[in-house]
Parts: structure tokens; sequence; C-alpha cells
């Protein structure tokens, strides 16, 4: 992330920002539902941006469903196999990405009928939510957050990343956490986020980030697929 030029922004403006971009946005497979990423670590928690998003996109007249992939986690069973502090099961099999192809993604595709699953898994109750599903109408916008993103070839049409140095990240990520840090450093060294997404925000001072400006450091929408 040093390499990268960074401006300093409010988080307010951010949303507001983002927002805007998003209202010209166009589903790159020609359909009807842009699809949004937002990327980042839990501590660097990527899910207040999406609903500031949101929330600004209601302001604006435009629909939007935040969804978070920590409601589409496997069962205990399934991602305790090897220990409760396995890396490699926390990097690679921690999340359903099958349910999120089929919930979430599969109904936003053209022709698809907008009907997405918020969320399909409670990891507390170890039990399936069973949410009623939720209608996102054509024009609406996906906005997805959770970590490791960006390693799947999901079909965002822009990604936004949010970063925090391998310090900040140590420690705003609570101690019994700590042990899916080195899933972390792996995922930057392996599909380098930082570079890869359309929109980078860094946020080691949570009052004060700092992005790359509008322009993204991505070509926009294919950060992802074309890895």
């Amino acid at each position: 992330m040093g390499r990268v030029r960074l401006e300093a922004i409010t988080w307010e403006r951010l949303g507001d920002v983002l927002a805007d971009r998003l209202l010209d946005l166009e589903p790159d497979d020609g359909g009807s539902r842009p699809r949004v990423a937002f990327d980042g670590a839990p501590a660097a928690r990527p899910g207040d941006l999406a609903r500031r998003v949101s929330e600004a996109l209601r302001l604006r007249g435009r629909p939007s469903l935040v969804v978070g992939t920590g409601g589409f986690l496997r069962p205990a069973s399934l991602r305790f196999e090897y220990g409760h502090e396995d890396v490699e099961a926390y990097y690679d099999g921690w999340f359903d990405v099958p349910a999120l192809w089929r919930e979430v993604f599969g109904p936003l595709e053209p022709g698809g009928t907008g009907r997405v699953l918020p969320d399909l898994w409670d990891p507390v109750t170890d039990r399936a939510t069973r949410s009623p599903y939720a209608e996102l109408p054509p024009g609406g916008v996906l906005l997805l957050h959770g970590p490791l993103l960006l390693k799947h070839w999901f079909p965002f049409d822009l990604t936004v990343h949010i970063g925090l140095s391998r310090g900040a990240l140590r420690r705003r990520t609570p101690q019994a956490e700590h042990w899916t840090l080195p899933a972390h450093e792996r995922y930057e060294a392996e599909t380098d986020p930082a570079a890869t997404a359309d929109v980078l925000v860094r946020a080691d001072d949570p009052r004060h980030p700092a992005w790359n400006g509008s322009g993204g450091s991505g070509t926009s929408g294919g950060a992802s697929r074309n890895r």
C-alpha cells in the first residue's frame, strides 16, 4: 500500500462518493443488478462502509442489499474439522462459496429472479438461519462485504478493499483471533488486494481513513474476475 498515493477523506464523504459512482455502474455481463465487493479483514470493518454506502444510495433513490459473508459460514463440524485454530481451514474452508454462488450471485445474473438469500448459517447457534429471501429489483445494487473476497472468481462489477498495515491489523484484531493473522498475510501476498481492487481505502487509524481517489487502482470491474 505504501506505493499508492492516498488522499485523506472522511467516512461520510467516502460513502457519498462511492454511492455517486455506483449510480452509473452497469454490470459487465449485461445484467441489471451491479455487484460490489467490500473486502477487508474483520478488524477493518468492511461491513460498516457497505452499510454507509447503502444508506447513501437510499437517499439517492437507488435500492441496494447489504450481504455479509459471515452469514455464509460452513457448519462448525466442517470449519473445525482440523481444530479451532487451523489457518489453512480458515483461508480455504470456512466460507460456503458454492452457497454464495447459488443464493447470492446466481439470482443476479441476466434474467435472474433477483431473490437473494441474505444469510444461510448462524455461527452462534450452528443452525440454518431460515431467513426469508430478499428481493433486489432491477437496478438494485448488491453490496457484499467480508474477508478474503478477491481470491475467488466472484463476478464483481466494482471492488473496494479496506486495508490495514500489518501492525494495525495486529493491534485491531482481538487477541483470541490472532491465529487468523497468517491467513490475512497470505491473502495479501497471493492476491495483492491493495493493487487489484478498483478502490483502495486505508484505515490504519479508524478515525482518519485515506483512499486512492475516484480513479481506482485496478481496471473497473475486472480486478476479481480476471485473476
